[in-house]
């Protein structure tokens, strides 16, 4: 073993003058972690579905402007006692506006009267503003009314399911051509792992699923790929310096090497997140607590999943190491 390293217990504790974390100790136990948050997800999936939001399901969206910012709670009872079930309040760019999103069960009930009529469709807006005019001292005036087809909903899906698997794919394709085929199977299980427990935690929670969501997996997407090759560029790099050591020592210098990095930019990228979740308004309450979690899953998947991936697979030495001429050695960092 190189100089560069030390050993307590025949393992690698210290490398290049960094501390070596025995990361792989408790990849068993992060397997099971794992396994059961993704079962869990999958279960939630089945059972509850994914609660689609208007983008999806198709509806009525009502813009108002109140001379005085109302309460949203006040706002939703109105509604709720007036008739219009299930409807979605949130402030859309300032306190005293309001968007009202209607499920499509209304949309339909218009469809039905004649959902071609531009008459028709203000006519839900006007009943809206009536209600929530009984309930206010100052003056409603409504903005825009439209109203959001199922078949385009329908689109919007399908487009945006085709949207996550091109990027799986994509992702699985440079993988495995910037390293070898058992880090692309590796990296493609840890993106299908943060993705499958992200939309189980809405599943599970009944949250509202939209595009600003979808766009958030996207986003984790690109978040937990970029921590992977990172963890994996390095594992390709100790491969061939760290000539005298097992898979699973290699693995760990190389996790140790990064994660500060890991750690930071994951901190950082939560206090962002964070303040959205907190002072972004619901506009974008869901899209900031899916990118929380994806985030944090992202950061756990790129530790201990994709590593494990490697584990299971036995990669090795051999699976990275350039051909070496006759009489020629690979010398290890100094």
């Amino acid at each position: 073993m190189s100089s560069n390293t030390k050993e307590e217990n025949g393992k690698i504790t210290e490398y290049m003058g960094k501390r070596v974390y025995d990361f792989m100790r408790w990849c068993k136990v992060a397997a099971v972690f794992s396994f059961v948050l993704v079962i869990a997800s999958i279960v939630a999936l089945a059972m509850n579905g994914l609660k689609l939001g208007l983008d999806f399901t198709g509806g009525t969206q009502i813009e108002v402007g109140y001379e005085n910012a109302p309460k949203i709670e006040d706002v939703r009872s109105q509604l709720e006692d007036a008739g219009f079930e299930g409807a979605a309040v949130v402030n859309f760019g300032s306190d005293s506006e309001l968007l009202i999103k209607l499920p499509p069960e209304v949309a339909e009930q218009q469809a039905q009267q004649n959902a071609r009529d531009a008459e028709a469709t203000n006519s839900v807006g006007d009943k809206v503003v009536g209600v929530l005019r009984q309930h206010s001292d100052g003056s409603i005036e409504l903005r825009r009314v439209e109203m959001v087809g199922p078949q385009i909903g329908e689109e919007l899906r399908d487009d945006g399911g085709l949207g996550m698997l091109f990027a799986l794919a994509v992702v699985m394709a440079y993988v495995a051509l910037r390293f070898q085929y058992k880090f692309a199977v590796g990296a493609v299980v840890a993106l299908i792992h943060d993705v499958i427990i992200v939309l189980g935690f809405f599943a599970i929670l009944r949250l509202d699923f939209d595009l600003t969501v979808l766009a958030a997996v996207l986003a984790v997407i690109g978040y937990s790929i970029n921590d992977t090759i990172v963890v994996y560029d390095r594992v390709r790099e100790n491969f061939r310096r760290v000539r005298q050591a097992e898979p699973e020592e290699v693995i760990n210098i190389s996790i140790s090497q990064t994660l500060s990095r890991t750690l930071m930019t994951s901190f950082t990228t939560l206090l962002v997140l964070w303040a959205l979740q907190f002072f972004g308004g619901e506009l974008i309450h869901n899209f900031s607590l899916a990118l929380i979690v994806g985030v944090v899953i992202g950061t756990f998947s790129s530790v201990y999943v994709a590593a494990n991936v490697l584990m299971a697979m036995k990669t090795s030495k051999e699976d990275l190491m350039p051909p070496v001429k006759e009489g020629a050695e690979l010398d290890e960092m100094p």
